[in-house]
């Protein structure tokens, strides 16, 4: 049976952890950075003894804090403790994974690409790529420091996840989540623009 000073800890991290996913719903990313770096190993332990694979569990790790970023502002306190939330969205997330995993094994892969693109864009084409060039650069501006290094990396050095972590010496799934939701921001950003992409 655990002490009275064991309950008293449980409670002021769940306490921390409440107030964490609080901050979260109202779009605070550093709050989303500190819950990862102090839960992520808990709920990664769940996801891999459901997905039973490492690299899968290290995907759905991400998908299971994306939709803490998203759904923060649905999490309310009364109907249990932040981490038994958390551990839901894992197992959920996990099996959700292990049966599209399934499902793709019976599925033809199918060609999707039907873009045509011209050889030599006419001067309105080129002032609209321009223009959109200049909202890309501004869009990565509003970016913190440690996602627009982790993008940077990826896309102008053409880095994968595993080598940009080596090169900041920092774990895998730091440089995952940063990129996803460095990435999130900038879609969030550049919705106008996206959205009325041909």
């Amino acid at each position: 049976m655990g002490s009275p000073r064991d309950s008293r800890e449980v409670s002021s991290r769940d306490q921390d952890w409440a107030a964490l996913i609080d901050k979260i719903a109202d779009g605070d990313q550093s709050a989303l950075t500190t819950l990862y770096d102090s839960t992520s190993r808990l709920v990664f332990g769940l996801i891999l003894r459901v997905v039973s694979d490492r690299a899968t569990a290290e995907e759905v790790l991400l998908d299971v804090y994306t939709q803490i970023w998203r759904q923060a502002g649905s999490y309310d306190r009364k109907r249990g403790a932040p981490l038994a939330w958390m551990m839901t969205i894992a197992r959920t997330r996990g099996i959700d994974r292990l049966r599209s995993s399934k499902a793709d094994l019976t599925r033809e892969p199918l060609e999707t690409s039907t873009e045509v693109t011209a050889t030599t864009p006419n001067p309105e084409d080129a002032s609209v790529a321009s223009e959109r060039g200049r909202l890309v650069r501004s869009a990565l501006d509003t970016l913190s420091a440690e996602q627009r290094e982790v993008i940077e990396l990826a896309y102008y050095s053409g880095l994968s996840h595993s080598e940009i972590a080596l090169r900041l010496n920092q774990p895998l799934g730091t440089v995952k989540t940063r990129t996803r939701l460095g990435m999130m921001k900038l879609r969030d950003t550049l919705r106008p623009i996206l959205g009325a992409q041909p």
